[in-house]
C-alpha cells in the first residue's frame, strides 16, 4: 500500500493495512526472542492485571535491529499524517519529523522505556480492549504485526477496533493478520468530520478469543513510556 492509500485509509477508518514488511524468517526469529529475558525490560501475566488472558513482554533497548529498523521508517511516514490529524482537531501539536527527534521529546517529559512488546496466547486467550498510553506524550498511531501463522498455528485470535462515537452507537472491525502482516491502528482518537466540523472519535483494540493454537504478535509502538 502506497502513503496516498495508507492516508486515504487511515482518515476513512482509523487503521490502515501495510502489507507483508516482515518475511516468515524474521517473524520465526522474532518469537525466538521471547525466551530472552537478556532482551526484555518488563514481563505482564494479563490474567493479574484482568487484562484477558496472555502475557506480553516489552522489549529493552537496544530494540532487536529489524524492529529499531521498522519503527524508525514507519514513524517518518507516518508523522505528516499525523500532524493532519492534530490540525483537523484543532490541537496546536506537531510532531518532529524524525523518530529520534519524537523520542527526545519523550524524554523531556520523563518518558524513556521503550514501547514495542511481544505479546504471546494460547487456546483460550484473549486482550481485552484498551490504549496503550504512557504518558503526557502519545504519537497517534501504532503497528500490529503477525508473527504466527493464521492457517497453520492458530484460529481465532482476530485483532479487534472498536470506535466509539458521541451520541452514536460503536463501530467495531475484526482483521485476521496473516504472517508478517501489519497494520497501522488508531492509538487514542481520530478526527471524523461531523456537520460542524471535525470531532474526536474515541478507538480501543483488543484480541478475540483464540480457538486453538498459538498466537505471537509484535506491537511497535513510537511514543516511549514514563
Amino acid at each position: 500500500m502506497d502513503q496516498k492509500q495508507i492516508r486515504e485509509a487511515l482518515w476513512t477508518d482509523g487503521y490502515a493495512r501495510l502489507g507483508m514488511l516482515l518475511s516468515a524468517t524474521e517473524c520465526r526469529d522474532l518469537r525466538a526472542l521471547y525466551a530472552d529475558d537478556a532482551r526484555f525490560r518488563k514481563h505482564i501475566d494479563m490474567a493479574r492485571y484482568r487484562f484477558g488472558e496472555g502475557d506480553y513482554r516489552y522489549f529493552a533497548y537496544p530494540l532487536p535491529e529489524t524492529i529499531a529498523r521498522l519503527r524508525k521508517a514507519l514513524y517518518a511516514e507516518l508523522a505528516p499524517i499525523a500532524d493532519e490529524w492534530m490540525k483537523a482537531l484543532g490541537l496546536e501539536h506537531k510532531f518532529p519529523p524524525a523518530l529520534e527527534e519524537f523520542l527526545a521529546l519523550c524524554e523531556q517529559h520523563g518518558q524513556t522505556r521503550p514501547t514495542p512488546l511481544l505479546l504471546h496466547y494460547r487456546k483460550g486467550g484473549y486482550n481485552c480492549l484498551h490504549q496503550d498510553l504512557y504518558g503526557e506524550i502519545v504519537f497517534p498511531f501504532q503497528i500490529v504485526i503477525g508473527l504466527s501463522d493464521p492457517q497453520t498455528d492458530y484460529d481465532g485470535g482476530e485483532l479487534l477496533l472498536v470506535e466509539q462515537r458521541p451520541r452514536a452507537q460503536s463501530i467495531g472491525h475484526a482483521l485476521r493478520l496473516e504472517q508478517g502482516e501489519a497494520v497501522v491502528i488508531t492509538t487514542r482518537y481520530r478526527p471524523v468530520k461531523g456537520t460542524r466540523g471535525f470531532y474526536r472519535a474515541n478507538l480501543r483494540h483488543g484480541v478475540s478469543r483464540i480457538a486453538k493454537g498459538e498466537r505471537y504478535t509484535l506491537g511497535i509502538i513510537f511514543h516511549d513510556a514514563a
